[in-house]
C-alpha cells in the first residue's frame, strides 16, 4: 500500500476513571486476550502497510511493554517497521505533547524521511476491522485532501463523546463539531483519517506557527470550507472505548456470537502479543455460562455473562456475573461480584461483595500489597 501509518495512542480521558490510572486507554485489554491497540496495528498489517509509528505520552509503561516486539503484527521486517515515539526534549523543543497535531508535528521527521505518497492516521481506542486500502482508493477517487472514516451511532447513543459530522449527498463534509454540547447529528468521526503525506506535513507546519496544536479543531475544523474533506462511512462493527460505559459494553459485545466470529473467524485476523500461558482449568464446583475465560485462569465457583482475563484465579463459591475481570485478579472464596469491573492484579478478600447500581457500572480497585516492593 502507498502510505505509511501513524496511530495516536498517548492521550488521556477522564471518562475512564480509575481504569486510566495504570495503563493508557490504548492498553486496556479487550476480549480476554487482546489490547485496544492491537486492533488499530492489525488493520494496519492487513492492509498491507509496511512502516508504522504509535505515538505515546500518558502512562505509557504498560503500552511500550506490549510493543516491545514488532514480530506480532507482523512489522518485523527491513523495509519499513514499527517505531514507538515519546516526548522527548531537545535544545528547540522543552513541552510534551500539546495536542494530537503537536504530537505529529514533533515527530514531522519521520514523515520527512518517509517516501509514500500517503499517510493513514488511526487512534489506539477503536475496536473494528478496516481495510485502510479501500479508503486509500475512495480518498484517490473523490480527489479529498483529506478523508475522515465515520460512522452513525445506534439511537440513543452518546454523539457528545465524539467528533459530530454532517455531509452533503456528495459525502463532503459541510459540519464538523468536535464533541458538542448538544447536537441533532448522528455520525460520527472515528478518528481514522487519510491525506496525502505531503499536505500534512505543510498543515502541520503551518498550525505549529500559529501555536495551534490539536489535528481536529486546528486543522479538520479550520480549513472545512477550504479544503476537500470527505467522509467514509464504515458500516461494520466500530467501538471506542473513551468511557468506563463503552468499554464495558465493547468487551461484553464479545459474548455475542456474531461479533466473536466477525473478530476472530473471519479473515482477516486479529493480532495481539502472545503469552505462554497454560489453558484455563475448570476444577470440580465451576459452572460457566456464556462468558469468555482466558488462558492461565483458574475457576472454581460460578461465571455468568461475563469476560475473565488472563490468569485470573476464582475462589470455591465464587459468583460473577455480568462483570468483567481484568489480568491477574485473585478472587478469594464465597464473593459475590455483579456488574462490576475489577482492575487487574487485585486480590479481591474471601467473603466479599460488589454489585454495581443498576444502569452504572462499579469499578472495583483494591490496594492489595501483593506487587509492592
Amino acid at each position: 500500500m502507498r502510505a505509511i501509518g501513524i496511530v495516536l495512542a498517548g492521550g488521556n480521558n477522564k471518562n475512564m476513571k480509575e481504569l486510566s490510572i495504570k495503563r493508557a486507554i490504548s492498553a486496556m485489554p479487550i476480549a480476554g486476550s487482546y489490547r485496544s491497540i492491537d486492533f488499530a496495528l492489525s488493520n494496519m498489517t492487513n492492509s498491507h502497510i509496511k512502516k508504522v509509528a504509535v505515538i505515546t505520552q500518558y502512562n505509557a509503561k504498560s503500552l511500550n511493554e506490549h510493543l516491545s516486539s514488532s514480530k506480532w503484527w507482523d512489522f518485523g521486517r527491513k523495509q519499513g517497521g514499527l517505531y514507538v515515539f515519546t516526548p522527548t526534549i531537545t535544545s528547540e523543543n522543552s513541552y510534551w505533547y500539546r495536542g494530537t497535531a503537536d504530537a505529529i508535528y514533533q515527530n514531522i521527521s519521520f514523515l520527512k524521511s518517509s517516501h509514500e505518497p500517503y499517510v493513514v492516521i488511526a487512534s489506539g481506542d477503536g475496536v473494528y476491522k478496516l481495510d485502510y486500502g479501500k479508503v486509500l482508493e475512495y480518498h484517490i477517487e473523490k480527489k479529498a485532501d483529506i478523508t475522515v472514516v465515520c460512522t452513525d451511532l445506534p439511537k440513543g447513543d452518546d454523539v457528545t463523546r465524539f467528533g459530530a459530522l454532517k455531509l452533503n449527498d456528495d459525502m463532503r463534509i459541510t459540519d464538523f463539531e468536535e464533541k458538542p454540547v448538544e447536537t441533532d447529528a448522528t455520525t460520527v468521526s472515528t478518528g481514522i483519517y487519510i491525506i496525502r503525506r505531503r499536505q500534512l506535513i505543510e498543515l502541520l507546519e503551518k498550525a505549529a506557527s500559529e501555536d495551534r496544536h490539536d489535528f481536529v479543531k486546528d486543522i479538520l475544523i479550520r480549513y472545512k470550507n477550504i479544503k476537500r474533506i470527505y467522509g467514509y462511512k464504515m458500516e461494520s462493527y466500530w467501538n471506542s472505548i473513551s468511557s468506563v460505559e463503552a468499554y464495558y459494553r465493547t468487551n461484553m459485545d464479545f459474548l455475542k456470537r456474531e461479533v466473536r466470529d466477525y473478530f476472530f473467524n473471519q479473515y482477516p485476523e486479529v493480532f495481539s502479543k502472545v503469552e505462554d500461558l497454560p489453558p484455563a482449568k475448570y476444577n470440580q464446583g465451576a459452572e460457566v455460562k456464556n462468558s469468555l475465560i482466558s488462558s492461565g485462569c483458574i475457576v472454581n465457583g460460578t461465571v455468568e455473562n461475563s469476560v475473565i482475563f488472563k490468569k485470573a484465579y476464582i475462589g470455591n463459591n465464587c459468583v460473577i456475573k455480568n462483570s468483567i475481570i481484568l489480568n491477574d485478579v485473585y478472587i478469594g472464596d464465597n464473593t459475590y461480584i455483579e456488574n462490576c469491573i475489577v482492575e487487574s492484579r487485585d486480590t479481591i478478600r474471601a467473603n466479599m461483595r460488589y454489585v454495581g447500581e443498576e444502569g452504572e457500572i462499579k469499578v472495583v480497585l483494591e490496594k492489595n500489597e501483593r506487587y509492592t516492593l
